[in-house]
């Protein structure tokens, strides 16, 4: 092509020669001839390259959108713990003199677990109830003359006061006695107790941990940003990597305060009964925070960034079509598409980055 271009030139530069010029103009008229002739060579270059380039076709992979449920989680870590796991103390300093149970035990709510030694309040409690019981003999006598009309009416409320003083001694004698034992506030099994004959027993130091382990949950903080999203009721989907057990229920509750040294808020799950779940175990919880049953969900990948926005490529009857979008949340490498594409279009996904707005594409 350049050569047909540059015959005429070198027929007309041999016609030129043939009649003198001034060699400054002859120069001046060759170079905008030159110029003249290299624009037309680079417009027919271009116009030879772009129909060249417009019979290119890449292979691509669509995808056809279809509305779907889709849904948002939240990761966290929690753990397990017991609805019920208290640790029984006694109420008063003193000796253990017998301990009624051992750890690994099923006891129930009121239980005697440990006595301790009480020996001196005994003697108390045995005159005090000697005491009473002669109170309540006079007062008995002094009613049975009362009732006869004999005595004096003074006489027999200070038997009938004498009684009651009696009584209310060694109910308050007893209740002091029940501080020197240590009973199960709650039915469950024993999960520690390294307590010895003749060990001195001290009140909120000495204890027997006691664990309902038919009444779990678990626990974890949620962070502040999401207290509008997370509440009572949400799916979460559990699982407990230790255990190899995972399950889904629903937020049994969750707190309304905002704790202000971590910014975040508590939430629990209430577990069914299994057994190869335990107090203080990891679990991971995924909190559902959004979900849609009609959703428009796309690959990640299928997704071109640029400085306009978002943007996808679909196949417009073997033609690639650049469509913007707008997105909404992103989870496990899926993303829902609030604007921008409908349901039946075919997106195109492998071969997204190789073509442009136009293309001519070809589903492989």
């Amino acid at each position: 092509m350049k050569k047909l271009i540059y015959i005429p030139a070198l027929a007309l530069l041999a016609a030129c020669s043939n009649k003198p010029k001034d060699k400054a103009a002859e120069l001046a008229e060759l170079k905008k001839q030159q110029a003249e002739l290299n624009a037309k060579v680079t417009s027919l270059e271009a116009q030879i390259g772009s129909k060249t380039d417009s019979g290119k076709v890449t292979d691509v992979s669509i995808l056809e959108v279809k509305p779907t449920s889709f849904a948002n989680y939240i990761q966290l870590q929690g753990k397990i713990d017991a609805e019920d796991n208290v640790t029984a103390y006694p109420q008063s300093p003193g000796t253990i003199t017998a301990i009624y149970a051992k750890a690994g035990q099923h006891v129930k709510r009121g239980q005697l677990l440990v006595q301790l030694d009480n020996a001196v309040l005994k003697q108390t409690i045995a005159q005090a109830e000697a005491q009473a019981s002669l109170s309540r003999t006079l007062f008995q006598r002094q009613k049975n003359l009362w009732d006869q009309k004999i005595g004096t009416e003074v006489q027999f409320l200070q038997a009938q006061t004498a009684l009651q003083t009696a009584e209310k001694q060694v109910a308050a004698l007893r209740q002091q006695s029940n501080l020197y034992r240590i009973v199960s506030p709650i039915s469950g099994t024993i999960d520690q107790m390294d307590l010895k004959l003749g060990q001195a027993a001290q009140p909120g130091t000495t204890g027997i941990r006691i664990v309902n382990a038919d009444n779990l949950k678990v626990k974890a903080d949620v962070p502040e940003s999401y207290a509008g999203s997370v509440n009572t009721g949400n799916t979460v989907k559990i699982l407990i990597p230790d255990a190899s057990d995972s399950l889904t229920t629903r937020i049994s509750f969750a707190a309304k305060a905002i704790d202000p040294t971590s910014r975040s808020f508590a939430v629990e799950v209430k577990l069914p009964v299994r057994s190869t779940l335990r107090p203080n175990m990891t679990a991971i919880l995924k909190i559902a925070d959004y979900s849609k049953s009609d959703a428009i969900v796309i690959p990640v990948k299928a997704i071109q960034r640029s400085e306009d926005g978002d943007y996808v490529y679909i196949n417009n009857g073997g033609t690639a079509k650049k469509v913007v979008i707008k997105t909404g949340k992103t989870y496990a490498g899926q993303t829902e598409v609030l604007s921008g594409i409908k349901a039946g279009d075919q997106l195109v996904t492998e071969g997204a980055s190789d073509i442009e707005d136009g293309d001519k594409i070809k589903v492989s």
